[in-house]
C-alpha cells in the first residue's frame, strides 16, 4: 500500500500534472461529489456546463443535465449513454429555440476550455454500502473519465490483481464505473489499458511506447489532453455482438491506421493505401472507424465513403451496428442498378457495397474525387476484372485496401500490393504483422498435429485433385475453394467415405474429451461439404451428448432431406452462434464448412478439426478462427490455437501456404516443437529446481525457503520458467510422450504453488491451468511442500506455538506474513481496525527485502503486529465496542494515549455520527474539528489533539 503509493501512484499524478492536469486535494474531490456516493465533481461540472452551452443552458437546464447523469444506470449501458452526453451527442429542449439542442460536456477543439483534473483515493459507495477506492481518477469537467489502479513496482502478480481489483469494483461499486471509459493497471513496467465494462483478458492491452520501460513517457502520452480527447470522441465503441452489447477500445495499431488514412485523404496527393494488418487484429472495426472520421471530417464538402465487403461482413451484426457508432448516413447497394443509382446522385454519405455489385457498371459513372472507396480482403475483393470495373466507374476516388495475408509468392497477393500500396515505397501504408499480434497479445501462437496417417487423405489423391492444381494456387475466396473441390469427385469421395468419417468421428470425440474439454475449451469441426457437416453430426452424436453438437451451414431453398431437416432457422442459429461463446453454454463443438469461417470471433474456441482440403489465403482465415486470445474470472487462459490435420494439408507446409518462410513460422508451428521444447526444459533446466522437491525434512524445507527467499530474481526465474512448462503441458497432455516426465512435472507444479503461496504470500490458485490443478488433485503419492511449523489462524495459542518451534526466524516471519495478510484481506471491509496493522506489515515487509531491516527486527515487528491484532480481537470482545468505535478506541492507544476509555471512543463516535457527511461537507468539517479536538484535549494536550485528531479523521468507517 505505502510503496505502490510512494513509487507508482505519486509519479503517475506527478507526471499528468506536468502536461497540465491539475491535481486535485482527495478531500475536496470528496467534497465536492457531495459523498463517497457521488458520481462527478457537482460544481465544477454545472460551471462548465454553462460555460461550454451558452444559449443552450441556463441554470435550470444544467440541473437537468446533472439529474440525467445522475439517473444513468450503472450498467454497460449506462455507460454507454454516458459516452454519448461526453461526445455532445445528448440533447435538451430550449423553448426559446423549440427544438432539441445538443449539450456540450466537454470542448473536443479548443481544448484550453476544459478543466482537466487528477485526483487519488476516490472512493466509491455503493447502494448496498459496498465500498472500494481507486487509486488515481482523472478528470475532464468535473466528470471521471479514466481511473488507474498502480501496483507496487515489479510485484511478480501486480497486473492480474490490478485487473482483478477493476472487475472487482465493475460487481460491487458500478457506480464508480457508470462515466469513466477506460481504465488502467501499472506497476511501473508494464502499463496496460482497456475500456471500462470489458475487462476480459483479450480487450487489456499493453501501451508501447517507443523507449520501453520508461513509465514517465508512457503517462505522458497516454494521458496527453489531446489523444485522451481524440479517443473519447472516436475510439470507443459501443457494438451488439451477438446481441449482446459489447464495449471495444481500439489499440494502437488500429489508431495508427486510422490518422495514416484520415491524412491521406485530407492531404489529396496520394490517392492510394494498404492497410496490412494481421488476420484478428480488427481490421473490420478499424475500417469503420476511417469512414466515420471522414464523414465527420469538417474540411471541404462532404464525401461520398464507399465500403466494399464480402456476403459475411455484410450480415454479420458488425455492419447492423454501424449506426450504433454515429454514421446515420448509410445506403446499402441491394443490387447493380440500387449501386448505379447512387454513384449518379452523387449521394454523399456511406456506401456499403459487395465487389459483385461493380460487375459492368457504366465507366466514369463518377468523376468526383470527394470519392473514398475502403476495400475489405483486398487480396480477393478486387481481383478477377472486378477491380477493373470498380476503378473505371470512379476513376478520381481514393482507394485505401484492407488485407490480413501476407504477400504470397504468386501473382494475385503481389497484385494487391502493386494497386493498393503504389504510393507507397514499401508497398503498404500500415503493417501490424503476425508476430507483432502475438508479442501484444492480440492473437495467440497456432499449432498444428497432423492425425493418424490412417485417417488422412491418400496424399496422391490430393496432390493430384487438389495441392498441385493451377486454380488451387493462390485461392482467397471460400467459393472458388467451393467449385474446385466439387470438381475433384474422386477426393470428395474419399474424404466422405462412411468408414472413415466413423473413425475420425470416434477420434474426435476421445481428443475433445480427453484434450480439449478438460482445459475448458471448445472446437469446430471443419468439414468438406454441407453433406459432410450432416455425416459428421450424425456420427459425433454416437460418441458425445447430441447437445453438445451443432452444424451450421447456408440452407438452399432445394434442399431436401437431411440437408432440410439439420438447416436451422435464422434464429437458432443466433442462438447458437451466442451461446458457443460463453463456457458454461452448449453446444461445445460447432461442424462448419463455410459459414463462420471467417467473420465469426470466438475466444473460446481453442481447436480445429480440420478436413477439408485449403491452402494459402482461405486456410490462413480459417485457422485464424483459433487464434482469438481468451482468459476469464477464474484465470483460465488459452495458451494458444491448435489445429488437428485430417487431411494432410500440413504434411507439406511450404505448399499448404505459399508465403515467405519467415511468414510462415510465426504462423504455424508443429507440436512436435512444443514436445522438444518441454522435453529439453525438463533435461536441462528442471534439474536444478527438483532437489528442492525431495525435501525430506524441515531443514530441507528451510535451505530451500532461504535458496528462493533471499535471491528475488532467482526466485522470478523459477517462476517464469514453471509457468511456460505449465503453458506446455497444458496444450501436450493427454500424451504417453509426457510419462517419463510426470513425477517430475508435478513435483515442480507443488514447488510452485508452496513458492507463490508460502514465499510470495500469493494465492496460486487461479495462476495453475485445469491439468496441472487436476494432476495435484489426484496424487496420493506424497504430501505438499509446506512451512514448518505452519499455523492455520492468528491466535495467542497459535502464536505461542511458533514462537516456541525451532524453526528458523525467517520461516517464523514467512509465516505472521501470510497470516496477516489474509487477515487483513478478509476482514479490513468490516474490521476498519486491521487496515493499519495491514500497512505496516506491508511496510516491515518492503524494509525487510530490501534488507533495511535485520531479520531479528523484522520477527518482531510482525510478532508486534500479530499479537496486536490478536489482543485487539480479543479487548474488542470485553469491551463491546462497535467497529468504528473500536478502530478510534485502537488508534488513540497506538499514539500512546494509555488513558484513553472505551467511553472516549464512544464519544467521539458518537460525534462523528452527529456529522454523517463530514468528510465531502465543508459546514460539517467545520463543525465536527474544534469539537474533536476539544474531546482529545483533556487525554493528550493541545498540540497532540490536533496531530491525533487527524489521524481519526482519515479512519475508514463503515
Amino acid at each position: 500500500m505505502c510503496s505502490e503509493r510512494r513509487t507508482v501512484q505519486v509519479p503517475m499524478i506527478g507526471y499528468a500534472v506536468q502536461i497540465g492536469w491539475l491535481p486535485l486535494d482527495r478531500k475536496v474531490a470528496l467534497r465536492r461529489r457531495r459523498g463517497d456516493g457521488g458520481r462527478f465533481l457537482y460544481d465544477t461540472l454545472k460551471q462548465q456546463l454553462l460555460a461550454l452551452n451558452p444559449g443552450v443552458l441556463n441554470e435550470q437546464r444544467a440541473e437537468e443535465v446533472i439529474r440525467q447523469l445522475n439517473l444513468l444506470k450503472p450498467t454497460i449501458e449506462g455507460n454507454r449513454d454516458a459516452l454519448l452526453w461526453l461526445k455532445g451527442e445528448k440533447s435538451v429542449f430550449v423553448p426559446e429555440e423549440n427544438r432539441e439542442l445538443n449539450v456540450r460536456l466537454i470542448e473536443f477543439e479548443d481544448i484550453k476550455l476544459n478543466i482537466f483534473q487528477v485526483t487519488d483515493e476516490w472512493r466509491q459507495r455503493d447502494v448496498t454500502g459496498l465500498a472500494n477506492r481507486a487509486d488515481v481518477v482523472f478528470l475532464i469537467n468535473g466528470l471521471p473519465v479514466a481511473i488507474a489502479e498502480t501496483k507496487k513496482a515489479n510485484a511478480t502478480d501486480g497486473l492480474s490483481a490490478g485487473v482483478d481489483q477493476i472487475r472487482r469494483y465493475h460487481q460491487e461499486t458500478p457506480d464508480m464505473l457508470t462515466i469513466p471509459q477506460v481504465f488502467e493497471v501499472t506497476q511501473l513496467k508494464d502499463f496496460f489499458y482497456g475500456a471500462t465494462w470489458s475487462t476480459s483478458r483479450k480487450n487489456l492491452f499493453n501501451w508501447k511506447e517507443v523507449v520501453s520501460g520508461d513509465f514517465e513517457q508512457k503517462v505522458k502520452d497516454f494521458f496527453d489532453q489531446r489523444r485522451f480527447l481524440r479517443v473519447l470522441q472516436d475510439y470507443i465503441i459501443f457494438l451488439s455482438k451477438e446481441d449482446i452489447l459489447t464495449k471495444v477500445i481500439l489499440r494502437q495499431h488500429q489508431v495508427r491506421a486510422v490518422e495514416k488514412v484520415v491524412r491521406r485523404v485530407e492531404e489529396g496527393e496520394k490517392y492510394h493505401g494498404l492497410i496490412w494488418h494481421t488476420q484478428g487484429s480488427g481490421k473490420t472495426l478499424t475500417m469503420i472507424t476511417i469512414a466515420a472520421r471522414l464523414l465527420q471530417a469538417p474540411k471541404g464538402e462532404k464525401p461520398t465513403v464507399i465500403m466494399i465487403v464480402d456476403r459475411n461482413e455484410l450480415e454479420s451484426q458488425l455492419f447492423k451496428n454501424i449506426q450504433a457508432y454515429g454514421i446515420n448516413n448509410v445506403k446499402i447497394a441491394e443490387s447493380k442498378r440500387d449501386l448505379q443509382d447512387i454513384l449518379d446522385s452523387d449521394y454523399r454519405g456511406l456506401v456499403i457495397s459487395m465487389i459483385h455489385k461493380f460487375d459492368k457498371i457504366r465507366e466514369r459513372s463518377n468523376m468526383s474525387k470527394r470519392i473514398i472507396v475502403l476495400v475489405d480482403e483486398a487480396h480477393r475483393s478486387t481481383g478477377g476484372g472486378l477491380g477493373d470495373y470498380l476503378m473505371g466507374a470512379i476513376p478520381n476516388a481514393t482507394y485505401i485496401g484492407f488485407t490480413g495475408t501476407p504477400i504470397d509468392k504468386l501473382s494475385q497477393g503481389k497484385g494487391t500490393f502493386k494497386v493498393f500500396g503504389v504510393d507507397d515505397q514499401q508497398g503498404y501504408l500500415d503493417k501490424y504483422s503476425i508476430a507483432e499480434s502475438i508479442e501484444d497479445n492480440t492473437t495467440v501462437r497456432l499449432n498444428y498435429a497432423l492425425a493418424p496417417s490412417t485417417l488422412r487423405v491418400d496424399r496422391e489423391t490430393l496432390e493430384k485433385q487438389f495441392l498441385d492444381l493451377a486454380d488451387a494456387e493462390g485461392v482467397s475466396d471460400i467459393n472458388e475453394l467451393n467449385a474446385i473441390l466439387d470438381r475433384a469427385v474422386e477426393l470428395k469421395e474419399i474424404i466422405k467415405a462412411p468408414q472413415r468419417i466413423e473413425q475420425i468421428a470416434q477420434y474426435v470425440a476421445e481428443h475433445y474429451r480427453s484434450t480439449v474439454e478438460p482445459m475448458g475449451f471448445k472446437a469446430m469441426l471443419v468439414a468438406v461439404d454441407r453433406e459432410a457437416c450432416i455425416l459428421y453430426k450424425k456420427a459425433l452424436e454416437q460418441y458425445l451428448p447430441s447437445d453438445w453438437i451443432e452444424a451450421v451451414y447456408s440452407p438452399a431453398h432445394n434442399d431436401t432431406g437431411d440437408l432440410k431437416k439439420y438447416a436451422l432457422r435464422e434464429d437458432q442459429e443466433k442462438t447458437v452462434r451466442r451461446d458457443f461463446l460463453k463456457k458454461d453454454k452448449l453446444p461445445k463443438i460447432l461442424i462448419v464448412t463455410e459459414k463462420l469461417l471467417t467473420g465469426y470471433d470466438a475466444p473460446i474456441l481453442y481447436c480445429m478439426y480440420l478436413d477439408k482440403p485449403m491452402r494459402d489465403h482461405v486456410l490462413l482465415q480459417a485457422i485464424a478462427r483459433v487464434n482469438r486470445p481468451y482468459e476469464d474470472e477464474d484465470g483460465q487462459v488459452k495458451p494458444c490455437g491448435f489445429v488437428l490435420d485430417f487431411v494432410g494439408i500440413f504434411e507439406r507446409l511450404e505448399k499448404a501456404l505459399a508465403f515467405d518462410s519467415d511468414v510462415i513460422d510465426s504462423v504455424i508451428e508443429n507440436i512436435d516443437t512444443l514436445k522438444q521444447l518441454f522435453a529439453t526444459w525438463m533435461k536441462e533446466l528442471a534439474p536444478q529446481y527438483l532437489p528442492f522437491t525431495r525435501a525430506r525434512d524441515d531443514k530441507d524445507i528451510e535451505r530451500m525457503t532461504s535458496y528462493f527467499y533471499n535471491d528475488k530474481k532467482r526466485r522470478e526465474e523459477f517462476l517464469t520458467f514453471f509457468r511456460r512448462l505449465q503453458n506446455l503441458y497444458e496444450v501436450l497432455s493427454p500424451t504417453s510422450f509426457l510419462r517419463p516426465y510426470l513425477e517430475d512435472y508435478e513435483r515442480l507444479a507443488d514447488l510452485y504453488m508452496f513458492v507463490r503461496r508460502d514465499i510470495d504470500a500469493v494465492s496460486p490458485d487461479k495462476e495453475l491451468t485445469r491439468k496441472t490443478r487436476e494432476l495435484l488433485r489426484q496424487n496420493t503419492t506424497s504430501s505438499p511442500l509446506q512451512l514448518p511449523g505452519a499455523i492455520r489462524e492468528l491466535g495467542a495459542k497459535q502464536l505461542l506455538m511458533l514462537k516456541e518451534s525451532n524453526v528458523s526466524d525467517t520461516i517464523k516471519i514467512l509465516n505472521l506474513r501470510k497470516l496477516i495478510n489474509v487477515v487483513v484481506e478478509e476482514k479490513a471491509k468490516y474490521e476498519p481496525h486491521v487496515i493499519p496493522i495491514g500497512e505496516r506489515a506491508e511496510a516491515v515487509t518492503k524494509q525487510y527485502e530490501e534488507r533495511h531491516i535485520a531479520t531479528q527486527q523484522a520477527l518482531d515487528d510482525y510478532e508486534k503486529l500479530a499479537e496486536q491484532y490478536v489482543h485487539a480481537n480479543e479487548q474488542r470482545q470485553q469491551l463491546g465496542l462497535d467497529a468504528n468505535a473500536f478502530a478510534i478506541f485502537m488508534e488513540l492507544q497506538q499514539n500512546g494515549i494509555t488513558n484513553a476509555t472505551p467511553e472516549h471512543a464512544r464519544a467521539i463516535d458518537d460525534l462523528f455520527k452527529q456529522y454523517p457527511e463530514y468528510k465531502w461537507n465543508d459546514q460539517q468539517m467545520r463543525e465536527v474539528r474544534p469539537r474533536l479536538y476539544k474531546q482529545l484535549h483533556p487525554l493528550c494536550g493541545v498540540v497532540k489533539s490536533v496531530e491525533i485528531g487527524e489521524k481519526i479523521f482519515r479512519l475508514e468507517r463503515i
